[in-house]
């Protein structure tokens, strides 16, 4: 008996000691829980019922240089109904109208948005789709239909927004324009202007907003206010004109269409600023259709050709090693340099002819012989030369995937004996087609190198923050005399009967430039797979520069056509035109003043437009197309456009109710 005892004795001590233990161990957990790790705990339960959600700001419009839109940021909005928000009285006093008034704006039965509703009321759903990509002038109006009205809580509103990048252009410099994408990871991909300046300008600042937890993967709003508002990005004002931009375009993809061409680009530059009025690149797709691939213009850098010929002759005239009217045997149009052969295009060469006519019919003999003999010896003078005048640099431009020139240095990876004699005439060199037009600008701007610009202005509404000038990158590439010999070199290219641009030529109408035809593939044995890259890159007019330009087509249909003149030569011609015809060039210059005050004038004229909520078609005319587009587009109104311009007339006239207008038609002119 005393055994079985002290048996159950030993037994209640072990239980009482384990208790004793478990009390100890609650009482050190509770003291961690809300000593140690209290804080950590409350912000895991806040994170599974709360949570700060990023709202995205819209992004600035980018404009072309009159004020029309390129690029704009577009909100789009998604409606949802919390149905147990709302108390059973409102519920019932307000669903009938809150589905005629959903009904009538989305052309549906109000029955169907009444059994959503009370379907939705049935089964407690906190989320219930009721529409989707819903414009901000619509937004506005159903956050005042009956029951939203009342808010979120007592109303059960909720609203989900996003902002969408829309581009009036469509397709029409697609790459130029660009756009900016960040993925999962948070790493952007750049494209184009909107890419360029996306940072610095248009992508604004973040806002934050607290949401609730309110059912599977689904989160509320948190009050009526967010926790910090979103900045908007600046508005930036582009070089682009969009009527230059329109002509290069189509002539190119002409051209392109015509020779079944693998791609090409064309870049317009005004003279005198720098400013890009048109940037067109067009690639081939394997149903042999085209649209905008890559930005040729700015990120191929290719042998040039013969349009490097200018700055070989620029060169050797500002070291003296000839003039304009030295003789130059072409040598019955083969020149050997070591084991090579420089070849003219001409069967049996030129004979002896001057410099100046080297250069008009484009002679490799010619070019080869002048570069070679004279800096043999010194090959270095040659390439110093070069570099003085920036060809080995880059322009640093903002768009992202500048090309890099290469020329090579004696003693540099790829330097032979042969080196000069292919430089002379744009092989063993490699620029992309902006580059070579900066330095065919310079010549055309009496020798001052301006850098290409891109961006005029940045705004924020109608108020400018930052305006840019141009920006003079070398005061002078050369001496005036050797300049003034340029110029005249490049006029007859066009002029002279002999010139490879003389087919270009035309009486009532100036214009001065080089054609290139480069060889592309060369080294391949296989003839059939031998390509050329068609050039012509100048300036019109051929005294008063307004606009220099570059046409760059890579491999021709051979059996079609190859050549420089034949190839890019006449979209060169066509676009100066075109381009004259619509903005000629006369004595009369109007201030930079009153140029500002039409601008800005217009900018203003849209915006004070775009900021008013229309419940009625408003008066477009005398507007941009693309302004009146954007702004039409935005009441939700489908837009047909005729023509091209500001608007002349409108189909629907000022004052239709939106709601009963479903097209309108835009005649421009």
């Amino acid at each position: 008996m005393a055994i079985t005892e002290k048996n159950i004795m030993n037994r209640l001590y072990l239980v009482a000691g384990c208790l004793v233990v478990f009390s100890i161990c609650v009482v050190v957990k509770l003291v961690d829980i809300q000593m140690i790790k209290g804080e950590d705990y409350k912000e895991l339960a806040l994170n599974n019922t709360e949570k700060m959600f990023t709202i995205e700001p819209n992004r600035g419009n980018l404009y072309s240089d009159d004020g029309s839109l390129l690029a704009a940021s577009v909100p789009k909005y998604e409606i949802r109904f919390d149905a147990k928000t709302v108390s059973k009285e409102n519920f019932q006093d307000n669903v009938a109208a809150l589905s005629d008034s959903l009904g009538n704006l989305f052309d549906k039965p109000s029955s169907y948005y009444r059994q959503l509703f009370r379907k939705a009321r049935a089964n407690g759903n906190r989320y219930k789709l009721v529409a989707r990509n819903v414009d901000y002038l619509d937004y506005v109006r159903i956050k005042q239909f009956p029951l939203f009205e009342l808010g979120p809580y007592k109303g059960g509103f909720i609203e989900k927004h996003r902002v969408v990048r829309e581009y009036p252009l469509g397709k029409m410099a697609a790459r130029s324009i660009g756009y900016e994408k960040v993925d999962e990871n948070g790493y952007y991909t750049r494209v184009g202007l909107d890419g360029a300046f996306g940072e610095q300008y248009l992508r604004g600042k973040e806002g934050k907003r607290l949401k609730q937890k309110i059912a599977k993967g689904q989160w509320k709003p948190v009050g009526l206010d967010n926790i910090v508002e979103p900045q908007d990005g600046l508005d930036v004002v582009s070089t682009i004109d969009i009527n230059i931009q329109d002509i290069a375009h189509h002539e190119l993809l002409g051209q392109l269409e015509k020779y079944q061409a693998d791609h090409g680009c064309v870049v317009v530059m005004e003279t005198a600023t720098g400013e890009i009025k048109a940037i067109s690149n067009l690639g081939r797709t394997s149903e042999g259709k085209y649209y905008e691939k890559l930005n040729y213009a700015v990120g191929e850098s290719h042998e040039p050709g013969s349009t490097f010929k200018l700055m070989s002759m620029i060169a050797a005239l500002e070291d003296k090693v000839i003039d304009t009217s030295t003789v130059i045997d072409t040598e019955k149009g083969r020149y050997r340099i070591y084991d090579r052969v420089v070849k003219d295009s001409k069967w049996g060469g030129y004979g002896k002819i001057s410099a100046a006519k080297a250069f008009a019919v484009s002679s490799n003999t010619a070019f080869a012989k002048i570069i070679h003999e004279n800096y043999k010896e010194k090959p270095g003078k040659f390439v110093n030369r070069l570099m003085n005048m920036g060809l080995h640099k880059k322009l640093n431009l903002p768009i992202i995937g500048e090309g890099k020139p290469v020329i090579r240095y004696p003693g540099d990876k790829g330097w032979s004996g042969i080196s000069l004699g292919w430089m002379s005439h744009g092989y063993e060199v490699s620029m992309t087609p902006i580059q070579t037009l900066a330095f065919y600008n310079a010549i055309a701007n009496d020798g001052e190198f301006v850098k290409p610009r891109l961006i005029k202005a940045v705004r924020e509404g109608s108020k400018v923050i930052e305006k840019f000038d141009k920006e003079v990158t070398n005061q002078s590439i050369c001496s005036k005399e050797t300049v003034l010999k340029a110029q005249q070199l490049l006029k007859d290219v066009v002029e002279k009967e002999y010139g490879t641009g003389h087919g270009l030529y035309s009486k009532n109408f100036s214009m001065a430039g080089k054609t290139g035809t480069c060889q592309k593939n060369y080294v391949a044995k296989d003839p059939d797979k031998l390509a050329y890259i068609s050039s012509f890159a100048g300036y019109f007019p051929a005294d008063n520069p307004k606009y220099s330009c570059i046409v760059i087509i890579h491999e021709p249909d051979k059996s079609v056509g190859y050549y420089g003149a034949d190839v890019s030569g006449p979209v060169f011609k066509s676009m100066a035109q075109k381009i004259y015809a619509t903005s000629p060039i006369v004595d009369e210059v109007m201030g930079k003043a009153a140029n500002e005050e039409i601008l800005e004038n217009d900018y203003e004229k849209y915006y004070a437009q775009a900021q008013k909520k229309y419940t009625k078609v408003p008066n477009v005319k005398g507007m941009s197309g693309m302004d009146a587009v954007s702004l039409l587009e935005n009441l939700g109104l489908q837009v047909e456009v005729r023509g091209n311009g500001k608007v002349k007339k409108q189909s629907i006239e000022q004052g239709a109710d939106i709601n009963k207008v479903g097209k309108i038609v835009l005649e421009l002119s």
